[in-house]
């Protein structure tokens, strides 16, 4: 009965979590979109892919942090989960002493490596070399900032305090906003004025993150003790994440790098709408997945493995609903939603498009393989095999391009690939944690087929018979957004699933009637 009411409780979190997330990204969506939009349009076309391109070579080097920001939060939720409170200090305190030498670490390679890839190696215009370098030190900056933030946000995401998660991040955005507009009222150098504002709210952010999580958690004050064996075991378990980290960079910040050298920065700037787009659509099934993913580690921890795999089916399940829901309408209509919202978008933006959240379906459904890999602690093998495969994208792509390809062929190449490391991570957790790929195929595969093959019908059917127009837009997005509804009620979901969301929505919409 205890594990009933456990289990209740934590379902009862998990959605309370998922719409305070999702409350933080429509905001954070909204802001973000019309953001990309006018500072595209005073920035001009060429210092955005600029400043895009820059700051990829700094993100370049933060594959090191990815890795360890992982290891961070998993060895919090664990001890979480064991109810190990005297670990959790020395976790956190051992975790800042780790990302001050990854700081330092980071700071060397960016100012030479980093600058030697910007003087020699990139193609920016002449007149805006001094602006770049300015971006560049500032993006430095702003990196070593978010890294030292690492902790104290692993410890809000590890307590599942998501409400805190969301108000912070709702204040970005709309300093973001302001922003804007003093971008747009400024008569300075634009470009050098976007990376120097960029950094001020970064450090007013950490201070904010820092306060809160000194008055509400106990351990989240840092001591300054040496603890070999901790210090080992996170090391270990970050230097395997950093394979996977490592393939991440290569195949985001890496391609744009390709696109450059090969192409111009107007391409990089296709590639930059292409990506505000993902990560908009991204950070809604990574707010679901960031609800479900310290149960998935805490189920582990406590060995309750039964709980964890109907969790990462239904995590799964439910988030390629949610990716379809939002991504078909703009995979059917793009090239007028780009139009609407930039105007002018620069070329090769609509296929960037397409590919990337096709892509980014692919790999919404596998994170929760990712999260459950992580809870086991034991991922050198995972890691060598899914990172080696990912790895991949970099030098095939090169060679596609090299042989003539045009720019979107390195999102084909990245897209296969993606379709197999699915396949491994699945196969690999079969040993790892006993995941039954039966049941995999039947709770989330054939359930999800139905909703991808039969929803594009209608939308698809008002693209081709009615004239391009906002009226035809706002169609197509209805069409798709009630086929996917209804299919995913009919099909992608079980029936005891059914009911509870059902019951939900006719309860609130009783609160409503008079």
């Amino acid at each position: 009965m205890h594990t009933l009411t456990d289990n209740s409780q934590n379902n009862k979190r998990i959605a309370k979590n998922t719409l305070l997330l999702y409350v933080r990204m429509l905001v954070m969506m909204a802001v973000s979109l019309y953001t990309s939009r006018i500072v595209l349009e005073v920035l001009g076309v060429l210092d955005y892919g600029v400043y895009n391109v820059v700051g990829g070579v700094v993100v370049l080097f933060t594959f090191i942090n990815s890795a360890m920001s992982a290891s961070t939060r998993r060895f919090l939720t664990y001890s979480i989960g064991e109810s190990n409170h005297f670990k959790l200090q020395k976790i956190f305190s051992t975790s800042i002493i780790i990302h001050v030498f990854i700081s330092l670490i980071i700071i060397l390679l960016c100012e030479t490596i980093g600058l030697w890839i910007l003087y020699y190696e990139m193609i920016i215009p002449k007149e805006r070399i001094e602006a770049a370098f300015w971006v560049f030190q500032f993006s430095v900056a702003t990196t070593i900032v978010l890294i030292m933030s690492v902790p104290y946000n692993a410890v809000i995401i590890a307590h599942e305090k998501m409400g805190a998660f969301a108000y912070i991040s709702i204040l970005e955005v709309v300093l973001k906003l302001l922003i804007v507009y003093f971008l747009v009222i400024s008569s300075v150098d634009k470009l050098k004025l976007y990376a120097v504002l960029m950094f001020g709210v970064q450090i007013l952010s950490r201070i904010i993150y820092g306060v809160y999580c000194r008055i509400h958690f106990k351990e989240a004050v840092f001591r300054f003790s040496w603890n070999k064996s901790l210090f080992g075991e996170m090391i270990k378990f970050a230097g395997w994440s950093l394979f996977g980290n490592l393939a991440a960079i290569s195949y985001t910040q890496g391609l744009n790098l390709l696109l450059n050298l090969f192409f111009n920065p107007i391409v990089n700037a296709a590639r930059a709408v292409a990506f505000q787009v993902e990560n908009a659509i991204m950070s809604f099934a990574g707010n679901f997945q960031l609800a479900f993913a310290p149960q998935i580690v805490k189920y582990y921890a406590s060995e309750n493995l039964n709980l964890m795999y109907t969790l990462i089916y239904r995590s799964a399940r439910i988030t390629f609903m949610l990716m379809l829901f939002l991504t078909l309408p703009i995979l059917i209509d793009t090239d007028y939603i780009l139009n609407l919202w930039l105007k002018n978008p620069p070329s090769y933006s609509s296929d960037f498009v397409r590919m990337v959240l096709i892509i980014s379906v692919v790999n919404s459904v596998s994170n929760p393989f990712v999260t459950a890999a992580e809870a086991t602690g034991q991922i050198r093998g995972y890691q060598i095999i899914c990172g080696g495969t990912l790895l991949l994208i970099f030098p095939i792509s090169y060679y596609v391009l090299y042989l003539g390809g045009a720019p979107v062929t390195v999102l084909y190449v990245q897209f296969i690939v993606c379709l197999v490391v699915f396949v491994e991570r699945l196969y690999l957790l079969r040993s790892m944690i006993g995941l039954s790929l039966r049941l995999y195929f039947k709770n989330v595969i054939v359930r999800c087929l139905p909703v991808v093959i039969f929803s594009p019908a209608v939308p698809l059917l008002m693209l081709y018979i009615l004239d391009t127009s906002f009226l035809r837009l706002v169609i197509i997005v209805l069409t798709s957004c009630i086929s996917v509804i209804v299919l995913s009620l009919r099909f992608g979901l079980f029936q005891s699933e059914r009911v509870v969301i059902l019951d939900k929505v006719k309860e609130k919409i009783a609160k409503f009637k008079w």
